[in-house]
Parts: C-alpha cells; structure tokens; sequence
C-alpha cells in the first residue's frame, strides 16, 4: 500500500511539464493533469524567492472557482537565479544561446516553490538548490540547443539532458527541484495536508 493512500482526494497537478507529471506519477499518486494559460507577471520589487512563490500561488488562482471539496491542486514555478537576476525560459534561440553563455563557469540557483490548494486552504513552499556549471564551449551550448530545443526550461536547460551530463560540475541540494519538482518536499506537503 502507498504511504500516501490515506490521501482520499482528487489531486490535480496543473502543470504541461512532462518531467514533473513523470516525477508525480512515479511517487505513486494518482492525479489528473488540468492546464490554463496563465500570464506569468509578478511585481517588481519581490525578492528571488517571492517570484517564484507569486507565480506559484497566481497559478493556483486561476483553478480556484473550479475547485470542489474533493480537490487538492498543486502548482509550481521553477526560476534560475544568477546573482540577483532571474532567468526565465528563452524567447528564442539567441537567448537561449546567452542565458547559456553566463551560466557558463558560475553558480547559480534554482528555485521551485509549490502550492497546495484545496477550497478550505493553501499552503506554499520553496526549495533553493545551487547549480555549478563548468565553462562550456560555444560550440556544446550549440550543440545543446541545436539537439535538445530547451526553449520550455528555465535558464534553457535541463539538468537530466546532455548538458547535465557534461556540464554540470556539482549541485549543493535536492536533484530533482532542478527538474523543477522537489520530489521530497511535495511528498511530505502532501502527506500533511
């Protein structure tokens, strides 16, 4: 039996990401995935953290009239931070190319928050994970893009991809929050709430 079983809601992930789906469902939860478009706007003076704590939660707002008293929804928003600037996912390749570019040889962060929202309550967490890239060549960034399309990633790339293999020095964290699913974390949110 699952340690999550006593768990007798619907559960809905509203999320496009395959990697999170992959990393709910081998949790071994069942859920269905709903998806709005949600304009990802937050207000300028919000710390690293609150960004992606803001994002989280306007996500969830936007389920919230639809949801009954059987359903807990669970959102998220993953950033990359390099020193006190975000990045997000690319407009286009070029940008993908100079987000790239200067992670090349830094440290930076991923930050995932995530929210659990039923009709009675909410609750909303982060995870900090710092991520240490070697210098890459141009020509690995553009081998990257050219293969892997990362223009749905934060920071254009994705840990468990090629560029993870060979470019990724060291992680001080959780794996799997870099996937931008804090695997751990949600189950202990979960089993709580």
């Amino acid at each position: 039996m699952n340690p999550l079983s006593h768990i007798k809601k619907n559960i809905i992930l509203a999320s496009k990401s395959p990697r999170r789906q992959h990393l709910l469902k081998d949790l071994g939860v069942d859920f269905e995935i709903r998806t709005k478009e949600v304009e990802e706007v937050y207000p300028p003076e919000l710390e690293r953290e609150q960004v992606a704590l803001f994002l989280s939660e306007l996500k969830a707002t936007a389920f919230t009239p639809d949801l009954t008293d059987n359903d807990i929804l669970i959102t998220s928003d993953t950033i990359v931070c390099l020193g006190d600037r975000i990045i997000g996912k690319p407009k286009d390749r070029d940008d993908a190319f100079n987000m790239l570019s200067d992670l090349s040889g830094n440290k930076h962060e991923v930050i995932t928050a995530v929210t659990l929202t039923s009709k009675s309550k909410q609750h909303s967490f982060f995870v900090e994970t710092e991520v240490y890239f070697k210098t890459l060549s141009n020509f690995e960034i553009d081998y990257y893009i050219n293969k892997y399309q990362p223009f749905d990633k934060a920071g254009s790339y994705g840990i468990q991809e090629w560029i993870g293999y060979i470019g990724i020095e060291k992680i001080v964290g959780s794996y799997f929050n870099v996937m931008g699913f804090p695997v751990k974390e949600v189950y202990e949110a979960l089993d709580e709430f």
